[in-house]
């Protein structure tokens, strides 16, 4: 698929101003991956295992739906797991997601190669699953991460990994969060989806600052500021 061919919210990602580099200049002439804080590890990695033992009921009742819809409508049964190569601290890693697209809307070719741009429909009303549309809406698409951060790929709390294709496009605009931390099922940026602020860099560097400069118990009390956030744009459905 052509990149211009797109989605536009597929990358919202801003490249950083003058301003925003002079003023973290010091994050911005880092050449190498921040070191993991262990107490942040350690969070991540106990309530990640609680969620994957919490989720697990709505994965086998996800699951069921995905079964009695494709037995009624054959178009929409298929694999209910995917994943796509996504850069995390600057490491690819598979970013692990629920299927929420009809199998005639994927790429077969760049399914195999576990790019993106394959699944990148998933904007589309029409190419979603009704089982996919309600998964949409609620996030649940994400909840396969949470083995991601158990197996220690991504943090809860950290810049969302981008593809491969829009971290490469990212990094060559300037921005080096990406490069610079593990990616996070929900950051600064991320927890103001559907606004304006959505894809303001400044946030990310924000969160890295704080990350730099903050004690561990600080640090933690941010990330617990938000996964509040994340879990009040999840209780009201902002998935789209």
């Amino acid at each position: 698929m052509n990149k211009n061919l797109e989605p536009l919210e597929a990358f919202p990602y801003l490249p950083p101003s003058e301003e925003l580099k002079q003023k973290y200049k010091h994050i911005f002439a880092l050449k190498e991956p921040l070191r993991p804080r262990i107490l942040k590890v350690l969070f991540d990695k106990f309530i990640a295992l609680i969620m994957l033992l919490v989720a697990t009921p709505i994965l086998i009742l996800i699951k069921l739906c995905f079964l009695v819809e494709g037995f009624f409508i054959p178009e929409n049964s298929g694999p209910m797991f995917f994943y796509y190569n996504a850069v995390s601290g600057g490491k690819t890693i598979p970013k692990f997601k629920i299927r929420i697209i009809k199998m005639n809307y994927i790429d077969p070719v760049g399914a195999e190669r576990h790019d993106w741009i394959a699944y990148s429909a998933e904007w589309k009303l029409e190419a979603r699953t009704y089982t996919g549309r309600f998964v949409k809406k609620f996030y649940l698409d994400e909840l396969p991460q949470f083995w991601s951060v158990l197996k220690g790929d991504m943090s809860l709390v950290g810049p969302r990994p981008l593809s491969e294709l829009h971290y490469q496009r990212d990094f060559q605009q300037g921005n080096v969060a990406r490069f610079l931390l593990r990616g996070g099922m929900l950051g600064l940026g991320h927890i103001r989806k559907g606004t304006d602020d959505m894809g303001q860099p400044e946030y990310e560097y924000e969160y890295i600052e704080e990350y730099l400069n903050r004690s561990s118990f600080n640090l933690l009390a941010l990330d617990l500021y938000v996964i509040w956030k994340g879990i009040l744009v999840i209780l009201r459905g902002g998935g789209f």
